[in-house]
């Protein structure tokens, strides 16, 4: 029977339940670790990923899905004309929308590839969005419609605790992280446009829990919240607080440990502040 398939990667917060419940395909990227590679949340889980990171000189390397192994899921899932609408991590991050792309091109389905803009639970956002108008009985376009939407109403703050993987990845100079680190400063940044954008700069965990939580306030004044979500990597000094205070102005904010994809960026402390409104 024609259906609507919705593809992602494993850079999306998703649980096992509702990976089941919606029948998501998840198609996973790879981590390089210490001349290991790793399949992303199934050979390699984030706490595990944290322990290696810790003890590595180098900084690990995060590889997209090859766009045979796209090409692969598409044309199963498109055997019988149903049509397909692949969603993905940041293409600023990634080459995972490209690779999709590629495999989009190649393959013989009806597949629509879409860029989130996004990570983690804003990606999972546009994901859950697009699983609930498939239910809804709404057309790709209508969906495509729809997720242009949720991207435009969404919003994600990363703050980063320690500077080390700034340093490695090349963000920052060795000169800037030392002084940051005397400093101990928390840089703070958005994701506009999939782009990593600095914001603000505090120099305590209280101090980015106060900024975010204005922020979240100022962002969300008059609307309808439709979803709150907290990634992190060993980050709850910060995550806990943030969650628990907006938990009491009556809102349910999903808190996960992030993906080795997202830790590889941000490094170890790190969290990632998400919601969207209606």
């Amino acid at each position: 029977m024609k259906k609507i398939h919705i593809v992602t990667d494993s850079t999306a917060d998703l649980t096992k339940e509702l990976i089941e419940k919606h029948e998501i395909h998840v198609v996973p990227l790879t981590i390089q670790i210490n001349d290991q590679s790793f399949v992303d949340g199934v050979e390699l889980q984030p706490d595990q990923f944290l322990d290696l990171m810790r003890e590595s000189k180098e900084l690990p390397k995060s590889s997209q899905p090859a766009v045979g192994v796209f090409q692969k899921l598409y044309d199963e899932l498109g055997a019988d004309g149903s049509q397909i609408i692949s969603i993905h991590m940041t293409g600023g991050m990634s080459g995972t929308v490209k690779s999709a792309q590629a495999a989009a091109q190649a393959s013989s389905a009806d597949v629509t590839v879409i860029d989130s803009m996004y990570i983690s639970h804003a990606l999972t956002f546009q994901v859950l969005e697009a699983c609930r108008m498939v239910e809804e009985g709404k057309s790709v376009q209508e969906i495509v419609n729809g997720l242009d939407s949720v991207r435009k109403r969404s919003s994600l703050y990363v703050v980063v605790d320690v500077l080390d993987n700034l340093v490695k990845g090349g963000r920052i100079g060795k000169g800037k992280a030392m002084f940051g680190s005397l400093m101990n400063i928390k840089p703070i940044a958005t994701l506009k446009d999939g782009v990593y954008t600095p914001v603000a700069k505090v120099r305590s965990h209280k101090q980015v829990v106060t900024y975010l939580l204005n922020e979240f306030k100022k962002e969300t004044a008059g609307k309808v919240i439709r979803s709150v979500g907290i990634a992190h990597a060993n980050g709850l000094l910060m995550a806990e607080p943030l969650k628990k205070t907006i938990e009491e102005m009556g809102i349910q904010v999903k808190l996960t440990f992030t993906t080795p994809i997202v830790s590889t960026h941000t490094g170890e402390g790190a969290i990632g502040f998400m919601f969207y409104t209606e």
